[in-house]
């Protein structure tokens, strides 16, 4: 497995450059992806998606699909693109520190 270093720590990464270990994420990596995705600030509404992806990966092993997002969130489909640009279920993932879910490109 590779590893990289973000925000001071070194990960150990997917092929898809997700964390390989949901446990070692902070939201100092959190704000590291971010910034790499050109994401300038989380706010609390990028929270509210971020908890909801993490909280799903641990409860069913894959995080949400974009449509799950949308339902069972709180935030509409138009706010996920706006907050996570150019593909926000794989996007949101990186940045919670799960492994892109099942489906997503």
């Amino acid at each position: 497995m590779a590893t990289r270093e973000i925000a001071g720590v070194t990960i150990e990464i997917d092929d898809d450059g997700n964390m390989s270990d949901p446990s070692a994420w902070t939201k100092d990596i959190a704000i590291a992806f971010a910034k790499e995705q050109e994401i300038e600030e989380l706010t609390d509404r990028h929270y509210i998606v971020i908890e909801f992806m993490r909280k799903e990966f641990e409860e069913n092993g894959t995080g949400p699909s974009i449509r799950k997002l949308n339902k069972q969130s709180g935030v509409s489909t138009k706010e996920l693109y706006q907050l996570f640009p150019g593909g926000p279920a794989k996007k949101a993932a990186l940045i919670a520190g799960i492994p892109k879910p099942h489906g997503c490109i």
